[in-house]
């Protein structure tokens, strides 16, 4: 099970959420999930952090930023959001 976030960094996510959510202009029934992760791939970074967005009529779409979450800024998700996502289709309802 996942531990919960440290308070300052759960200020953060909350705030990635906001800004992703403004950003791609979701809606209230859409979730928005950012985790930080170990990367053990080899020549990934140690650490990545993965915003996933679904829509409540499936077709998951995931973006991969090679920081921290503590080092995300504004700018830098704004930068990862206007790449196309990884999708998922069959993940639909």
């Amino acid at each position: 099970m996942p531990r919960p976030a440290p308070p300052r960094q759960a200020a953060q996510l909350t705030a990635l959420k906001n800004h992703t959510r403004h950003l791609l202009t979701l809606t209230d029934e859409d979730i928005v999930l950012i985790r930080q992760l170990d990367c053990t791939e080899p020549g990934c970074p140690p650490v990545e952090t993965v915003v996933a967005v679904l829509p409540p009529s499936g077709g998951t779409r995931r973006w991969t930023l090679h920081h921290p979450v503590d080092q995300i800024t504004p700018d830098l998700l704004a930068a990862a959001l206007a790449e196309p996502p990884t999708t998922s289709e069959g993940d639909e309802k």
